[in-house]
């Protein structure tokens, strides 16, 4: 037992002590924890969602190094979990090497859509078509014709956020500045709020008045510098309007709480299978609530309604980074 607790902490062992439903749910949470405020968080409210109508338990870790990745997976398989649902793209070769030695476990991995493993559910999302909605309303809001977006970790998924968001700020104005910056090159990009902070205000700098995170716990450095200094942000992933009401223009929802809830409740019987969930599939999405009505005009809203239904039925085409990866709105 000091072995498991070791690796997933107290919380999880007692989870794994005898008695326990073999049938339990367990959930690995990417590095940042399951409380930053937006990626980990989205899964976490859609596990207690789903424990708090059912009535039943699932079975958490909150990841603090790589080398936890694959025991992780090993230990909630040989403990009886199932199904066990991943956070974050990361995950995708610790599932590669663990999935096929246990062929009666399945495993949802979010934020994964490349492996070749029947027990194996993989849902993306099209964080594209989300993003060109944010950056329709950042361009329509700015005041100084430059809007910045700040992404986490340099990866594909990121830039995918920042390709999308700087077409649909192009759409409003073609003429907009776009400035990008990424946070950093390794895992510890997710979670590095002063960082955040600190290209927060190089950009504010350079003339943004609205600036969108894609970024993580870093993204909460970003949206508390843009209050603190008097011009908008976007959140990203969680529903992030109530941190600081009145500055935050909007969030960028990704439907990771959707996609956790249904693997639970699915249970083993989880369909697996590549999926992609977007706008037609509300996997995506932009925040209007009490937090941000003030700063949304009713051209704003008419304008985004339009778009959605645009991309939807395909008048709208937004470009994907990983189809054109020289992206044709935005040079990083």
């Amino acid at each position: 037992m000091s072995l498991i607790k070791s690796l997933m902490g107290a919380a999880a062992a007692v989870a794994l002590t005898a008695g326990a439903s073999l049938a339990e749910p367990a959930l690995i949470f990417d590095l940042g924890g399951k409380f930053d405020k937006s990626f980990n968080e989205a899964a976490h409210n859609g596990a207690q969602r789903w424990a708090e109508q059912t009535g039943q338990t699932y079975r958490e870790i909150e990841l603090q190094s790589e080398a936890q990745r694959e025991q992780a997976l090993r230990r909630f398989a040989e403990a009886g979990a199932n199904p066990i649902i991943t956070m974050g793209f990361a995950m995708a070769d610790p599932l590669a090497a663990v999935a096929g030695d246990y062929p009666n476990t399945k495993f949802v991995a979010v934020d994964v859509n490349w492996l070749d493993a029947p027990n194996i559910r993989q849902v993306s999302f099209a964080e594209h078509e989300g993003s060109y909605l944010v950056g329709m309303m950042a361009a329509m809001a700015s005041k100084s014709g430059t809007v910045g977006f700040i992404g986490g970790m340099d990866i594909p998924l990121i830039r995918h956020f920042g390709c999308g968001y700087a077409q649909g700020a192009k759409a409003v104005n073609p003429d907009v500045n776009i400035i990008a910056n990424m946070t950093g090159t390794t895992p510890a990009a997710w979670n590095d709020p002063v960082k955040g902070s600190e290209l927060t205000k190089a950009q504010i700098s350079q003339g943004a008045d609205v600036i969108y995170a894609a970024a993580g716990g870093t993204g909460v450095g970003v949206l508390q510098t843009a209050a603190d200094e008097g011009i908008l942000s976007i959140g990203v992933d969680s529903n992030q309007n109530h941190l600081h009401p009145g500055q935050v223009l909007t969030s960028m929802l990704k439907r990771v709480d959707v996609a956790v809830y249904d693997a639970m409740k699915a249970g083993e019987d989880v369909q697996t299978g590549v999926f992609t969930m977007g706008l037609a599939e509300e996997g995506v999405g932009v925040a209007m609530d009490e937090n941000n009505a003030e700063l949304v005009t009713e051209e704003m809203s008419a304008a985004v309604a339009d778009a959605r239904s645009d991309i939807i039925n395909g008048n709208i085409t937004v470009v994907s980074y990983y189809e054109n990866d020289s992206c044709p709105a935005l040079q990083f």
